[in-house]
């Protein structure tokens, strides 16, 4: 991968790829889970365990190769252990919890020893083939390095996925040696050794490759996630989801959808994001771990760790930051940024503001390009505004604040001080206008031009309106 994370931690559909791995895995609802580490341990361990706090760990040694892998795997589980025991890789994130059942189910039923998920390919290059001998059973896994001219012809690829008895593969996997071209310990080893004692060795072969398909670069890692969002999307689409253009929409797979919502171009649903019925998500949207409810409509904006009510509406152009809370019925119009904000059911914010650190009643409206100022350059502080207030355009709420219920704030008001409830606060100088200003200070301008033009011509006062000082709170622009 060419990258200081570990491959099976590189993520695609809002999983790493051991993460789906595990989910598989659980799928079977297996006794144990387990994982067998080796590079960087400590940051797979613990990646690991966030996902599944019950997950069991084995360490590889020194020693080489898959058969080693599992050798160690075995080691830390409890002695005597009987059953089927499944075995899968930690970089094929396309692998179904139903594929390991019906690899399971056929393995029980032949009474194999192994059993092992083969697919046939047009391209074998790099794999393992599948040896059958003359009734169909696997004979022998022969890897790529060590395969015949004749064998490299072999379309049937071994997936490295497996279900062993778990005392055939307990007793074979300590016969198995390192001589072979990698010098590694292979498991496919143990298939010939359990031929050899006369022991069942079957293929479940899959026509679905992409579950086999393995995770080796970056490419193979975005054609996955390509192939794994348009199944996630036709999924969706099967479930009454109008999806009009797959191609440019990216949801995880931990995401759900209700029916009869529309998802428009360019829009990315992303982690733990849930969305209702009837709802509208798009164009150009972004939505991380956000609650979408019915019939919202969300427009060319951008959310993460939100809440948005029943019918409310958000956008274009806004940032919804972690915390926000949009009631039913509320809007979040153009240009807007909220964080960890309440905005009561039927609240407004339709303009260019930012409302950050706020409780919001019901009903109320904020006006375009209003403030809420909630840090003091050391602190933040709370507002609170609310039902049914009005706060006029262009106002600054200097946190920590509360305007009461039924208020009204004058538009380009900075408050500092709270508002009793059906009050108006009104905190702005109040506006002079002196006449022939604009004659007296800027002669000779177009603006002096035009207000000559626009005034009725009259006799100058006998004596010339003096300039208001700095004392009387007017100043010259």
């Amino acid at each position: 991968m060419k990258s200081d994370l570990p491959k099976v931690l590189h993520p695609i559909g809002g999983r790493s790829l051991v993460g789906h791995a595990i989910r598989a895995a659980r799928t079977t609802q297996a006794r144990y889970v387990e994982v067998v580490v080796r590079h960087q341990r400590d940051r797979v361990v613990e990646h690991c365990r966030e996902l599944d706090a019950d997950l069991l760990f084995a360490d590889q040694d020194e020693t080489k190769g898959t058969g080693r892998a599992v050798e160690c795997g075995l080691a830390a589980l409890p002695d005597g252990l009987d059953g089927t025991i499944l075995v899968t890789s930690g970089d094929v994130p396309l692998l179904s919890g139903q594929t390991l059942l019906d690899l399971t189910a056929k393995h029980q039923a032949d009474g194999a020893a192994v059993t092992l998920v083969s697919a046939r390919v047009p391209n074998p290059f790099g794999y393992g083939r599948v040896i059958r001998g003359a009734d169909g059973s696997v004979e022998a896994i022969v890897e790529h390095k060590d395969a015949t001219a004749e064998q490299h012809a072999i379309d049937e690829i071994n997936a490295g996925i497996y279900a062993f008895d778990a005392a055939v593969l307990r007793e074979s996997l300590a016969k198995v040696t390192t001589q072979n071209a990698q010098g590694e310990k292979y498991l496919t080893d143990v298939i010939r050794i359990a031929r050899a004692s006369g022991r069942l060795v079957q293929a479940h072969v899959v026509d679905d490759l992409w579950q086999t398909e393995g995770v080796n670069d970056r490419v193979q890692l975005a054609n996955l996630g390509r192939v794994l969002n348009q199944r996630v999307c036709e999924q969706h689409m099967r479930d009454g989801v109008t999806i009009v253009d797959p191609t440019t929409t990216w949801i995880d797979v931990d995401v759900s959808i209700g029916r009869d919502t529309t998802i428009l171009p360019g829009t990315h649903l992303l982690g733990a994001t849930s969305i209702g019925s009837g709802a509208r998500i798009g164009p150009d949207v972004t939505l991380i771990d956000t609650e979408v409810h019915d019939d919202a409509t969300v427009l060319r904006s951008h959310a993460e760790l939100s809440v948005i009510g029943v019918g409310a509406t958000v956008g274009p152009y806004s940032h919804l930051r972690v915390g926000t809370v949009l009631g039913p019925k509320g809007k979040i119009g153009g240009f807007v940024e909220t964080k960890n904000a309440d905005i009561g059911p039927g609240a407004k914010l339709p303009h260019l503001s930012y409302v950050g650190d706020a409780t919001i009643g019901e009903g109320a409206n904020i006006g375009a390009g209003v403030i809420f100022a909630n840090y003091d350059g050391v602190n933040k502080h709370h507002t609170n505004v609310g039902r049914y207030a009005f706060v006029g355009s262009d106002s600054v709420l200097i946190a920590p604040l509360t305007v009461g219920d039924g208020t009204y704030v004058g538009a380009g008001s900075a408050l500092t001080q709270d508002v009793e409830p059906g009050q108006i606060a009104v905190a702005r100088g109040r506006q002079r206008n002196i006449d022939g200003w604009v004659a007296r200070s800027r002669p000779g301008t177009k603006a002096a031009e035009a207000a000559e033009a626009a005034e009725p011509h009259t006799e100058s006062p006998a004596e010339p309106t003096p300039e208001p000082t700095a004392e009387e709170g007017t100043s010259a622009p």
